[in-house]
Parts: structure tokens; sequence; C-alpha cells
């Protein structure tokens, strides 16, 4: 009687886990290191911290040694031991100026977080968004939201430049920071910041946290039994997520919106008619005077301070060039767009279109709030907040006009 095909399938793979069980077992006894007869003096790389750290834990617990690894190092520990309290525990003693911190910004920084620390395309805005935490869509910069100065000192110095961390000293730290409060408008361009000062920079939203007492004030929610049928006698929808625009509306809540979202439309046509109305208005009252009158020199030298936030974009003088912004020779007066060879914005150039002129009235205002008065400008600076930096900066561009 033949053998079946099974059988012979059955001594074939038998045959074969016996070689490999073999070969497994040659390996071993040539490669592997056999188990010593106390494990307790395997010894790990010198420079493991992990096992010292399994070490302490262990005889803090009151339990034995492993016999593992070594003690970190006192520059391996503070290697890692960065962090700074809000009450300036670990600063270590340093200090920026606002300038320096403008150089650094623009060469470490900027490239994500903008010229002026107002964000770039996805990255984070960095200055701005004050008075906007009770909005839908909050602000949440280092200026409207962030409680302590430490924060951002921790993080910078812990954490920046993306892709080089902790390549920064603690001076340029400092400077950095500074310049950060000066992008919004917390500090003036003279301050420099310091382990000595830290503490006195009083950050706006200071008072918008609270600590967190779960623990105790919803106690209750971790120990209660938990209801899991019949909760509630009744379900009601008591608000609306208009911002997310998720709640189903019926039909009257439907022919609400329509009518608020038109309302809102004819307001808009009215805004838009009075802007161009009033752009037409400057026009035709805009005169030479305004760009020849002679500005106070001392107005001028301030002009010259508050102008170093327009440098990295903005020229001015005998060998002023186009850089990210038109040269601004001879702007005070001038009418919108009036640089041949520089590419403005469409907003600018439909303004330009409709009559804007350059007065010392309109450069107030755009330069209070470039995206507010221009929807569409390509200038991406936060504007000036401060009436006598206004005054100055216009004062400054005064004295290069003709």
């Amino acid at each position: 009687m033949s053998k079946s095909p099974n059988s012979m399938l059955y001594v074939g793979t038998g045959v074969g886990v016996a070689a490999v069980l073999t070969l497994a077992a040659n390996f071993a006894d040539h490669f592997v290191q056999p188990i010593p007869d106390n494990p307790s003096i395997w010894v790990a790389p010198e420079n493991s911290l992990f096992v010292a750290a399994a070490n302490a834990q262990a005889e803090a617990a009151g339990g034995a040694k492993f016999g593992l690894g070594r003690a970190a190092l006192p520059e391996e520990i503070a290697a890692w031991d960065l962090d700074v309290s809000p009450d300036g525990t670990g600063l270590p003693e340093g200090s920026g100026d606002v300038w320096t911190g403008d150089e650094l910004f623009a060469e470490h920084c900027a490239v994500c977080h903008g010229d002026f620390a107002e964000g770039r395309d996805n990255w984070p805005k960095l200055a701005g968004g004050q008075g906007t935490l009770d909005r839908k869509d909050p602000l949440k910069t280092v200026g409207s939201y962030w409680p302590y100065l430490s924060t951002a000192w921790d993080y910078v110095h812990r954490s920046m430049p993306f892709g080089n961390a902790q390549s920064l000293s603690a001076d340029e730290t400092y400077a950095i920071v500074a310049y950060i409060l000066y992008s919004n408008d917390l500090v003036d361009d003279d301050f420099v910041l310091s382990n000595e000062n830290f503490l006195d920079v009083e950050m706006p939203n200071a008072e918008g946290f609270i600590v967190d007492d779960r623990e105790t004030a919803e106690k209750h929610f971790w120990t209660d039994e938990p209801c899991m049928e019949n909760c509630k006698e009744s379900v009601e929808i008591t608000m609306r997520a208009a911002v997310l625009d998720v709640t189903p509306e019926d039909e009257t809540a439907e022919v609400e919106a329509s009518a608020e979202t038109e309302e809102q439309q004819e307001a808009a046509a009215v805004a838009s008619g009075s802007q161009k109305g009033e752009i037409e208005e400057a026009s035709v009252e805009a005169t030479p005077a305004a760009a020849t009158a002679a500005p106070d020199p001392e107005l001028v030298a301030e002009g010259e301070k508050v102008f170093r936030k327009c440098k990295a974009c903005h020229q001015v003088g005998e060998d002023a060039k186009n850089r990210t912004g038109p040269v601004l020779n001879n702007v005070v007066g001038a009418p919108a767009g009036h640089i041949d060879d520089f590419r403005y914005s469409k907003a600018l150039e439909e303004a330009a279109e409709g009559g804007l002129v350059w007065t010392p009235e309109e450069l107030h205002a755009f330069l209070a709030d470039p995206r507010g008065y221009m929807k569409g400008t390509k200038m991406s600076f936060a504007g000036l907040k401060k009436e006598e930096d206004l005054d100055a900066v216009v004062a400054y561009l005064q004295s290069f006009s003709q």
C-alpha cells in the first residue's frame, strides 16, 4: 500500500522543523553569550540615564537597586532641567534689548512667524489679538493670551528655533522675548529685558486664568454613581453652535438668518460706498502744501526710531530701493501706488484708481490698522497703536518729501 500525500507532507515538515531548530541551536552556541549566574550584575551602557532613574525609583520605593547604570552627572541633569516658573525660578542671568532681538528674530524666527511676529501662512502669530478673547474667533498670542512671561522665555529657550532647538544663549533669548513684547506694544523700543526686571513686566491677560480646582470642585463627578439611562425628563436645544454651523435650523430660523445676511450685505455696501466717498473727498482736498510743510525736527527724530519697525520692508533716503514694500520717499501727499516699478496689491491698485492720496490723515488711518483700513493689502504689519508714534513716523516720512 502506498503512502498517502498527507503522510509525506507531515514527514517533510518534521524534517524541516528539526533542521531549523538544529541550526538555531548551533547559532546560539557560537554567538549568544550565556546568562550569568547573577543577573543583577549586568551592566548597562555608561550613559544610560534610564537605568539610573530606575535605580533611584526602586530605592525610593524601599526596594533593592537593580545594579544598573550610574548616577546622572550634574551637567546631564542641567541639560534637561530647563523649565522657568512664573515666579522667575530657573531664570539664568542675562539680558537683551529690543533691537538686538529685532535682528535675532529676523535671522531665526521671521521665516515662520513673520518680520513683525504677525505669523506667516499657518505658523502662529505671536503679536496682536488684544481685545479679541471675548469673540467667537479669538486671536491668542503672547500679548493677548499668555498670562506669564516665563512661558514665552521658557518656550523660546527650550524649543526654538524650529529645527535647531536650544541653540540660543540666555542673552539671545532675553533679546528675542524683548522684541516679542515690543511687537505687542507692551514695552518701548529702548527696553532691555533681564533676569532682574523680568517679573516687572505685566502681561495683559495675567488675571485671565483661574486655578484648576476640579479635583475638589468637581469631586462628585468622580465619586457619584453615574447615570446611564433616562437621566433627564426631556432634552431641549438651549444654544446654537452658530460658529460651527452644525445645529439644525427650522424654517423660521432660516428666514431670520437670511434676513440678517441681507442686512449685513446692505450695511457692507453702504460702508463700501462711504469709504469710496471718503477716498474721493480726500483726493479733492489733498494739496501739495501737505507734502511740503516743514515737520517738527524733534518729531522727525522720534519718527526715525519708530520707523525701525518699517525698515524690514521699506527704505527711505537717497539710495533707497524697493524691497518687500516700496520706497517711501515723497509718499506724503502723493497718490497711492505712485512708484512705477513696484507691484502693488490689487486692493491698493483699486484704491489708487479711486483717487486715494496719502495725506497725513490717510497715512495715520492706514498705519494704525493696515488690514482693517484696506482689506486685501499685502502689508503684514499689525499697525502702530500709539497716536504719538503715528504723528512721529508721518513727520519722519514728510522729511523725505520734496
